[in-house]
């Protein structure tokens, strides 16, 4: 609300003295999406600073460096057949006892449509639709895009993440292959948003193939693999595969079922064996299988929901890790190893769930939409 007031006073004695546009700059990229939405109308040069890719990224660096997440929101799938989406406050879940789950409505919506969500990067949400629609969505300015048909099949990985090389969004498919001479042979297709096209990678692999969903961290996109052979990884700068090993789990043949994630900075990893426990493990220093350090074990409940542990994994600035069990938020304290449940109102039993961030980023644009931009950028300066 200061916030709000100063820039008020700021649009208010706009037209007596010049404003420098780097003390406006600073205040505008400290204020809600929402806000910036509205005050796009307060002039000209508002409407082109709050519209400029280099304003939403300043703007999406401080969202995603709070350490209070007051611009993170969490998006919830329930479970079939209706296949709606939600959201709620991170910052709610994190710090209030009791959060409200609100209806999310999304692009190319049908009454009992699958949908799934293929991950969030800067605001930016990847959904799949019917299992061959793909869009790329920025729930906070109400923007999509529809990408084009990847083809290739029935798809069983999916992935979306960053390439900051290149500075351009990826979307990696990979659909299930015929197997001979024990191997599984895998057909992988990756989007590129700047040539708006997909490309094919022929690739291969012994064992079963990986889990569902791709985690992203350090440009790259990870997946475990349904057994316990291992992580397997895409770089989406040079697009090559890599491996490293999961964590020393216990000896004995006990069925489990992994959970990929990010906590933080670091590659996470749960371990669910059902009706059991669950333990979650996190690599201190990315890429050192050794670092693989397992931070608590929780104990299933005595009467255990029908999904298991899943991502996001989030930590507080109290140092509290949250996570999802089913359909119910918990906050683990690993100071006590206590638990505490926070109650999510209107959320139905919830199936996925993602965090973005509350952002402009919005990287679809011409090449003479880019120029016009820079062209007034300049005058502002």
């Amino acid at each position: 609300m200061e916030s709000e007031a100063q820039v008020s006073s700021i649009s208010m004695e706009e037209s007596s003295f010049e404003i420098p546009i780097e003390l406006i700059t600073e205040i505008l990229s400290r204020l809600p999406v929402k806000s910036l939405l509205r005050f796009r109308c307060v002039s000209k040069s508002w409407l082109c600073l709050i519209s400029s890719p280099e304003f939403a990224y300043t703007h999406l660096n401080i969202a995603a460096n709070s350490k209070e997440y007051t611009q993170h929101s969490v998006i919830l799938k329930s479970c079939p057949p209706d296949f709606k989406l939600k959201n709620c406050s991170l910052s709610s879940l994190l710090y209030d006892s009791v959060t409200e789950a609100f209806d999310l409505g999304y692009p190319m919506k049908k009454p009992w449509g699958y949908v799934r969500i293929v991950g969030s990067v800067n605001g930016l949400v990847c959904l799949v639709i019917e299992r061959k629609y793909f869009l790329l969505w920025n729930p906070s300015i109400r923007k999509f895009k529809k990408l084009p048909d990847p083809r290739g099949g029935y798809y069983i990985m999916y992935g979306f993440g960053y390439d900051e090389l290149h500075d351009d969004y990826k979307v990696v498919v990979i659909s299930d292959r015929l197997s001979y001479n024990g191997l599984d042979h895998v057909g992988v297709r990756i989007y590129s948003l700047k040539s708006n096209s997909w490309r094919n990678i022929r690739e291969r692999w012994s064992g079963k193939l990986p889990s569902m969903w791709g985690a992203f961290l350090n440009g790259k996109l990870h997946w475990t693999a349904l057994t316990r052979s291992g992580i397997f990884y895409i770089d989406l700068a040079d697009e090559k595969w890599g491996k490293m090993k999961q964590p020393c789990f216990g000896k004995g043949d006990f069925d489990i079922w992994l959970c990929m994630g990010v906590l933080g900075s670091d590659l996470s990893l749960f371990c669910n064996i059902p009706k059991t426990r669950a333990e979650m493990w996190v690599m201190k220093e990315y890429g050192v299988e050794e670092s693989w350090t397992k931070m608590f074990t929780v104990n299933w409940p005595d009467d255990p929901v029908e999904y298991a542990f899943c991502p996001p994994f989030c930590m507080s600035n109290k140092g509290e890790i949250s996570f999802w069990f089913g359909s119910t938020f918990m906050i683990y304290n690993p100071k006590d190893s206590s638990i505490r449940y926070r109650e999510v109102t209107n959320r139905g039993v919830i199936y996925e769930a993602d965090i973005y961030i509350e952002s402009l980023v919005w990287p679809v644009f011409t090449k003479q939409t880019r120029m016009q931009q820079q062209r007034r950028l300049k005058k502002l300066r």
